[in-house]
């Protein structure tokens, strides 16, 4: 092809031709795998007397920059469905993507487009005002009779391996995991602020994006009226995938906000034991240590020796991520001492772990106030502390960003940073045999 590279504002509304005969004019741009890094242009489509068509982008012979685009033969496909591929003017220009870089969401003017490999490919969006004076095709009036103002408009251009639309490409593939999907490069955080900042059917557009695990770090980022709005919309079977993967308190503070017949719909969708954790973390009330408290923790016995407790934190290390506390139980679940991180290897591998616990564990009833519990952990400088009932039978730790969490304004609270605990354990307090 001639047209090497440009914009596709340049060729949209081109004549197309066979044999220099006119046969319609140049609509859109159809790309079937937009993930890509730099996904190549996979056809056209053209407007002709007998509807839209498609054109192979083989059958492209030329398309000069200021004249037609000439086509090898007559298109005679229809266009492939609007969820079997991404189309270029219909589906981003003027619409709104996240740039993942820039950690923001944005409108794109035009798309710039260049040869490679023999392939015409997509590689990056202009989001700036000189996009938009070309598409309006003022860019020559700009040039010609301007053209020191014209040189200072500002040329915003994002690489296409930074651009995510907010509709998602190929919904009918299988959902993209967390490597290959842009937007889980967002912090949490972040992705929360951009999903906040998008209007409802965007929002729940983006989501449908996301994995499992990425929409539950997001999750317990946004606002409690966001989060029931994107739960009614996702269905009862994606939203009590998505809670489940939520940190255990997080997701019982969404389930208590719940009207009740919503709660046990979600509850049924979901494994029997997760369900009955749930349950019970949503007796308590929110300002509580009950209510603050996960049940996902690591404990071990106390006969264990450090080399076999070593040994399984390494194989249990990858789905949990709070491991700094082992909290040292008997067969009832009563607590006997805990043991940190750093004095278990420094311990000899033969040491049984009942010689080496503390037994002088500071603790708080599921009763204790959000302001006590954090009064506590800041005292005793503790990066969580466990949850006992009356008769000392372990039921849950409370991390510090969940304790400060608790006492600070929700819109501080949320940018805070978090210990994510992962639910891919047998047992949400995962033992060490």
């Amino acid at each position: 092809m001639a047209f090497a590279e440009g914009f596709i504002s340049e060729l949209v509304g081109r004549q197309a031709t066979i044999d220099d005969l006119p046969i319609g004019r140049v609509t859109d741009f159809l790309v079937r795998e937009p993930n890509d890094t730099f996904p190549q242009i996979d056809g056209l489509l053209i407007r002709t007397s007998m509807g839209t068509r498609y054109a192979p982008i083989e059958t492209v012979a030329d398309a000069d920059r200021n004249g037609t685009v000439a086509l090898t033969m007559a298109p005679t496909q229809p266009a492939p469905p609007d969820d079997e591929a991404l189309y270029l003017v219909a589906d981003l220009l003027d619409k709104q993507i996240v740039d993942v870089d820039g950690r923001k969401v944005v409108r794109i003017n035009d798309i710039e487009v260049a040869g490679s490999g023999g392939h015409l490919r997509v590689v990056a969006a202009d989001i700036g005002f000189a996009g938009l004076l070309r598409r309006l095709g003022l860019k020559s009036f700009g040039r010609r009779f301007t053209p020191a103002l014209y040189k200072r408009v500002p040329r915003s251009m994002i690489a296409w391996d930074s651009v995510a639309p907010i509709r998602e490409p190929n919904p009918s593939q299988v959902r993209l995991s967390v490597t290959e999907n842009k937007l889980a490069r967002l912090h949490p955080s972040e992705l929360a602020d951009i999903i906040e900042d998008l209007s409802k059917r965007d929002a729940l557009a983006v989501v449908r994006q996301l994995d499992d695990e990425t929409a539950a770090d997001a999750f317990e980022h946004l606002d409690l009226d966001t989060q029931k709005a994107l739960i009614a919309d996702i269905g009862s079977e994606r939203a009590a995938d998505i809670i489940e993967e939520m940190d255990s308190d997080d997701a019982a503070d969404l389930l208590a906000e719940l009207p009740e017949e919503q709660q046990l719909q979600l509850l049924a969708e979901m494994n029997e034991y997760t369900a009955g954790e749930l349950r019970e973390l949503v007796k308590y009330d929110d300002d509580t240590a009950g209510g603050l408290m996960t049940t996902n923790y690591t404990w071990i016995y106390p006969h264990r020796t450090t080399a076999a407790t070593i040994r399984k934190i390494r194989e249990i290390a990858p789905s949990s991520e709070f491991i700094y506390y082992l909290y040292v139980v008997d067969k009832a679940d009563t607590l006997l001492g805990v043991l940190s991180l750093r004095i278990l290897l420094l311990a000899l591998p033969t040491a049984f772990i009942d010689r080496i616990m503390e037994t002088d564990v500071v603790c708080v009833s599921p009763e204790t106030t959000a302001i006590d519990v954090a009064a506590i952990i800041a005292k005793y400088d503790l990066l969580a502390v466990p949850v006992v009932n009356s008769e000392g039978k372990m039921l849950g730790i409370v991390t510090v960003d969940d304790a400060i969490d608790a006492i600070m304004p929700e819109e501080v609270a949320k940018r805070l940073p978090r210990f994510t605990i992962r639910h891919a354990q047998p047992r949400p307090h995962e033992p060490v045999h």
